[in-house]
């Protein structure tokens, strides 16, 4: 499954050339699909299971910590596939820890590792600290312990963060975005960065009760300024954010419906210029069969 569209005439990433000290090809690595879980939704046995049906890479959400030990328990329990962080919260994680655990498990599973590095939502930032320069001493930090700018990826969806993305990252990871956004970070990063959406999905044929697991879902993101702005900024309005978000926004935001139309939306990521989705199964319990779906409509192949 090849959906990207020629970008050879966007402008190019600023590292796209190989001077960012790490030379992974990560759209190669990864493949086109990959799985968001929280942290405490995957095990080992879920992770081979993953694995065997031919996705790309395990996304750990929920805000592991800079220990890294989660990540490390999965890469031990495959043999090639990716973990990467979606994301660690620089206000809750010590930039210190997580380079020397990124340089921990590179030497056990090179190749293998991506950090998602993220300041979380504006309602949980310290006063009179602007994120952006918060996150910019965090990758100072691990600029120093030998972290490379190839490594870590950031979740940005505002302009500034691409910038920043752009400048000290190998792309971005954004979350709860629409293919309109992907095209608008291809348009931002070039064609050498690596751009991950995260896309949930509800595998229910039945269109209220797919609504409502939606929803449920959405509860915790609709009161948080850093989403909602987003969610504006791809022509989603106040009335569509408000409350517990119209019709429309659920649809766009959270795809349901049957394998083919959830298919569909992976494919219109991948064709506005993401590299790689990252698909988040709601509800969060017993994804296997929503997983083994999507991979047979995609024609994954472990």
């Amino acid at each position: 499954m090849r959906c990207r569209p020629n970008v050879e005439e966007a402008p190019a990433h600023p590292d796209a050339g190989g001077r960012r000290g790490y030379i992974v090809s990560w759209s190669e690595r990864i493949g086109e699909v990959g799985v968001w879980r929280g942290a405490a939704d995957v095990d080992a046995a879920l992770a081979a299971e993953i694995e065997g049906l031919g996705f790309g890479a395990i996304w750990l959400g929920g805000s592991p910590p800079s220990d890294l030990r989660a990540a490390e328990a999965l890469l031990d329990a495959t043999e090639r596939i990716v973990v990467a962080t979606g994301i660690v919260n620089i206000w809750k994680s010590s930039a210190e820890e997580l380079a020397a655990s990124w340089q921990r498990i590179e030497a056990r599973h090179p190749g293998r590792l991506l950090l998602g590095i993220g300041s979380g939502h504006r309602e949980a930032t310290p006063e009179r600290v602007r994120p952006l320069a918060a996150m910019g001493a965090y990758l100072d930090v691990l600029d120093a312990g030998g972290v490379p700018v190839g490594a870590r990826v950031l979740s940005a969806m505002g302009p500034k963060s691409l910038t920043l993305a752009a400048e000290r990252s190998a792309g971005t990871h954004p979350y709860l975005t629409v293919p309109s956004q992907s095209a608008e970070q291809r348009a931002a990063l070039g064609a050498g960065a690596l751009i991950a959406p995260e896309q949930t999905v509800v595998l229910d044929e039945d269109a209220a009760r797919a609504r409502e697991t939606a929803r449920r879902f959405l509860a915790g993101y609709l009161n948080k300024a850093n989403y909602v702005a987003s969610m504006q900024r791809a022509g989603f309005t106040g009335a569509d954010t408000d409350g517990a978000g119209s019709d429309r926004l659920v649809d766009e935001i959270v795809v349901h419906g049957s394998t083919a139309r959830i298919a569909t939306a992976v494919r219109a990521h991948l064709e506005a210029g993401a590299d790689h989705v990252c698909v988040q199964v709601q509800p969060v319990a017993e994804p296997l069969e929503t997983l083994r779906a999507i991979a047979g409509v995609l024609g994954l192949r472990g």
